[in-house]
């Protein structure tokens, strides 16, 4: 392959990758529960990092990695490649008004039970593969959550995650996401104003436009230039926390005993 695409040098491991002087930064799109320890090595020799998404498998993660940016001074972003779209950038400079209602679906399905993403140990699941989109999307759009309830099916993977987030500004937002229901994403807000409605919000599949090359080129522009990111860790790692509050959300009593009756609260 690199003599196809006319690749100059190829390294027989990963270490020899971040170890190679001539290397300016490093994309990771190795498995969730890899990205916080190569993440670290890459700063500590002095390379800048594109980290798939999700940063981190969790918040602390994700403030861990910021705070190895910050004392290196290297810039480190995580690869939320659909925020790159002109078609979402433009849909976000356009919801001027307040955001009342969002939802936001993204599911697939998993059938091979070697795929890393049926593995807890590799930081599988469908919150943190497929869920962090939804969830990013939702704080994106409407600020800053403020009370979250969820119910999590799947064990000790989670299979599907479904979420009702009430934000700050009082926008209410409704999230799916599933790694044992058929391919579909959707992303829906409305406003005071109007509602519009975008399919395969997510990814790019069927669009001239290729938003990992246009996230690509933003990071290498920022890491070049010494500019700030052009996806900031601050947005990352509420997003993380957000993921965390689902995750607990979901973590209390939930089910009703035969015949019991639900209270009002």
């Amino acid at each position: 392959m690199a003599a196809a695409n006319g690749v100059a040098v190829v390294h027989r491991s990963y270490e020899e990758v971040i170890a190679d002087p001539d290397v300016d930064a490093v994309y990771i799109p190795l498995v969730n529960s890899l990205h916080l320890p190569w993440t670290m090595r890459a700063l500590r020799a002095g390379k800048h990092v594109l980290c798939e998404k999700p940063l981190g498998c969790s918040a602390a993660e994700a403030r861990t990695m910021a705070g190895a940016a910050r004392e290196s001074g290297l810039l480190v972003m995580e690869a939320l490649m659909y925020r790159f779209h002109p078609r979402m950038v433009d849909l976000r400079a356009r919801t001027t008004t307040v955001v009342r209602l969002l939802h936001a679906a993204f599911s697939f399905t998993v059938n091979d039970e070697a795929n890393y993403r049926l593995s807890a140990e590799l930081g599988g699941g469908a919150l943190l593969d497929v869920g962090c989109y939804t969830l990013d999307v939702a704080r994106w759009f409407c600020g800053t959550p403020r009370r979250v309830t969820s119910i999590i099916r799947g064990s000790p993977v989670d299979m599907s995650v479904a979420a009702l987030i009430e934000f700050g500004g009082g926008a209410l937002a409704a999230v799916t996401s599933s790694l044992e229901a058929a391919e579909q994403q959707e992303l829906t807000i409305v406003t005071d104003m109007g509602a519009e409605r975008i399919d395969e919000p997510f990814t790019a599949w069927h669009d001239p436009h290729d938003p990992y090359q246009l996230m690509v080129e933003a990071f290498a522009d920022s890491a070049l230039e010494g500019a700030p990111s052009p996806l900031p860790l601050e947005e990352s790692i509420a997003t993380a926390e957000l993921t965390d509050r689902v995750r607990g959300a979901a973590a209390g009593p939930h089910e009703l005993s035969e015949g019991a009756v639900p209270s009002a609260r």
